[in-house]
């Protein structure tokens, strides 16, 4: 268990919004000046065979391996395709703001960004190129594009993977502890189609009585999932205007139910999600369940290595939800922005983002895509040959639309996460945490 009493996310965050702060700054002196999309130096009468290096920046894992690459660059012969991967998204958030503040000099091509960056980035949409292409009406869900859509109709991102939620759990550890262990019996253990927080925490309860061990990883990431299902968590919908968080009782019912869950009934393995501890905690048996978005499935695999026994339960408390899913953008200041939004298009094309889906779990947003025989039959060899494409397919069907998040969703949440660790890291005082959470909450808000 980490030692700091700020844990590190903190940090991470911190240098994020700092760059965004630094993106305030200065952008009212340099948005007035940003080409028309597609007219970048280098891009104005481009020849279409005009030898040209295209750089795509990810995060994690979006699935996108040479030999996939390989397929676009046979078709353009003229092109050549750098891939560089970020290690954690805050690396990626953090590059991004940080060069979008000096003008955009040093940015990849196209640019991956969290679907959790956009409420900010999109009040700077002169930044980016604008990706409308009426040939592509009809590819994603609604939901995803309207994510990415300026209210004046731009289109700053295609969407790439969505995260339809399940949980993913360790049938091995359930088995040994004399509890339901086969997936469709625990997916109706923990409530089945009426799953509720309380009826996956009441779980939960029964296997630590029976093990003395952990039920989740993580109280924040317990959280993610379930503030997730709130439509304006922390801003009003109509008015996107911040909530004052003091009087926010739906954020501080969740809050205080997890942190019951943690530290009253220690349902928690108190690990800070992608830090060293939680990495170790796959193979130590740490904990027996995790909330499970499709992307999940792949670090699992990674961190899991030769610990068998994981697998996927049809089930998510509270009905549907989405964490996570991702955009290429390409921004305003590349050389070749044509190009690279023919790139992109190609990368979120149903057929590509079929096979990033295979490579490293990332469901599709593409609706032909989620149809496909492919997604629907594919099988995760590593999670017990749990149908995962069926399954996830399931999960996005009760997915509600996308709830609001506005210009400080990011900054809002990131105070309540840091006041969650603090508990379940570090054993702070529950109501001191979230006090501290409502000063730091007021002093971010733009």
């Amino acid at each position: 268990m980490l030692s700091s009493t700020r844990p590190r996310r903190s940090r991470r965050v911190a240098a994020a919004t700092a760059g965004i702060a630094s993106l305030a700054l200065v952008l009212g002196a340099c948005s007035g000046d940003t080409d028309e999309p597609g007219t970048a130096d280098g891009d104005d009468g481009e020849s279409s065979d005009e030898e040209i290096t295209l750089t795509v920046a990810t995060f994690n894992n979006f699935g996108y391996t040479d030999e996939l690459l390989a397929q676009y660059t046979e078709e353009h012969p003229n092109v050549t395709v750098k891939h560089v991967t970020a290690a954690e998204s805050g690396d990626a958030r953090t590059n991004l703001t940080t060069k979008l503040a000096a003008g955009g000099e040093g940015l990849a091509d196209i640019e991956a960004i969290e679907v959790d960056w956009l409420p900010e980035l999109m009040q700077y949409p002169d930044l980016f190129t604008d990706l409308t292409n009426a040939e592509l009406d009809g590819r994603w869900v609604d939901w995803k594009v309207q994510q990415a859509t300026t209210p004046d109709g731009k289109l700053i991102g295609y969407g790439t993977d969505i995260g339809p939620e399940a949980i993913c759990y360790r049938s091995d550890l359930l088995e040994a502890a004399g509890l339901p262990s086969e997936r469709e019996e625990v997916a109706e253990w923990i409530g089945g189609e009426n799953a509720t927080w309380d009826t996956y925490f009441e779980a939960g309860q029964e296997y630590v009585d029976e093990t003395g061990n952990a039920w989740f990883d993580s109280a924040q990431a317990t959280f993610q999932g379930m503030v997730n299902q709130l439509d304006g968590a922390y801003e009003d919908p109509a008015t996107g205007e911040p909530k004052d968080l003091a009087s926010n009782t739906e954020v501080k019912d969740l809050y205080d139910q997890v942190i019951a869950a943690s530290a009253d009934e220690n349902l928690s393995a108190g690990l800070e999600q992608w830090g060293d501890d939680w990495t170790a905690g796959f193979q130590n048996d740490a904990f027996a369940t995790m909330l499970c978005p499709a992307w999940m499935t792949g670090p699992i695999e990674q961190n899991a290595g030769n610990v068998e026994g994981w697998d996927i339960a049809d089930v998510f408390p509270g009905g549907g939800g989405n964490w996570g899913g991702s955009f290429l953008t390409v921004p305003a200041s590349g050389a070749h922005t044509e190009a690279a939004t023919e790139l992109a298009a190609w990368l979120t094309s149903p057929d590509v983002q079929t096979q990033a889906f295979e490579e490293a779990g990332t469901f599709p947003s593409q609706i032909e895509a989620q149809e496909s025989e492919a997604v629907q039959t594919f099988t995760n060899e590593f999670m017990n040959e749990a149908p995962a494409g069926a399954i996830f397919s399931t999960r996005a069907q009760a997915i509600d639309g996308a709830p609001f998040k506005g210009k400080n969703y990011f900054a809002i949440h990131a105070e309540v996460q840091n006041a969650i660790n603090r508990v379940d890291l570090n054993d702070e005082e529950p109501e001191a945490s979230w006090e501290t959470a409502v000063t730091d909450a007021q002093n971010v808000i733009q």
